[in-house]
């Protein structure tokens, strides 16, 4: 049986001790709607997500060491960008197009700003001293997104980026592992949404972040007998007695 464990952002946990003999765990996070395999609970923090034009959205990092092997999720929250850059275009000079116009254009270009997070979030990357090995389309229960591979100039580590973004929030999973090590399926594969009742997430067909959102997939919540922790005064479940 599948163990979730549902925790509070607020609260901050420690991957401190021994990393090797850890077990992992299926991590799920209901503020940010979304499951992931770590090698044990991981250290959750607040951080803030520069945008392409400048929309400073807060975010939050989940991360996790096994060895020498690094493994997070950031997620940046799309949904303040409207209101950020429609802020901003207030101090533009008169008739500048990013700041006035309609459709796409206007407002400090917010509707650029949340339809181009994935390939702006791809840009960074590309930037960074490394040299890219893959870059493809992805999907992960039918929430489209990218693939990027990168090999490091100077360890030569390689790290496996997934980007996607659902319901305006940008979700990006980092693995990186040394020189020779297998990449790190399990937790690329892992990735999985949650709906606002903490249920597990999947569309029909095709779900393009800012288009009309497909019928899902009927899924039942997990019963507690399942492993399921909703909050820290849950009680866990019981061992069942030995046969």
């Amino acid at each position: 049986m599948r163990l979730i464990v549902f925790v509070a952002t607020a609260s901050i946990l420690s991957a401190s001790g021994p990393v090797f003999g850890q077990d992992w765990i299926e991590y799920a996070n209901r503020e940010d709607r979304f499951t992931c395999n770590f090698p044990g609970q991981p250290t959750v923090s607040e951080t803030t997500w520069v945008s392409e034009y400048g929309a400073d959205l807060p975010a939050r990092v989940y991360e996790a060491e096994l060895g020498a092997s690094r493994y997070s999720v950031t997620v940046a929250d799309y949904n303040h960008t409207q209101r950020i850059l429609t802020e901003k275009a207030e101090n533009c000079p008169p008739g500048a197009e990013r700041c006035s116009g309609g459709g796409l254009t206007g407002e400090g270009y917010w509707r650029h700003d949340i339809r181009g997070a994935l390939l702006y979030a791809t840009w960074k990357y590309l930037q960074e001293d490394a040299t890219p090995t893959h870059l493809g389309y992805n999907s992960v229960d039918r929430v489209e997104g990218y693939q990027l591979h990168l090999t490091d100039n100077e360890d030569q580590s390689r790290t496996f980026v997934s980007m996607y973004i659902h319901e305006n929030k940008l979700y990006i999973l980092e693995g990186t592992v040394p020189r020779g090590y297998p990449e790190p399926a399990l937790f690329q594969q892992s990735l999985g949404w949650l709906d606002e009742n903490g249920i597990s997430l999947r569309y029909q067909s095709t779900y393009s972040n800012g288009f009309p959102v497909p019928p899902q997939v009927e899924r039942g919540p997990i019963e507690a007998g399942q492993g399921r922790i909703d909050a820290p005064d849950a009680t866990p479940p019981q061992p069942e007695p030995p046969r």
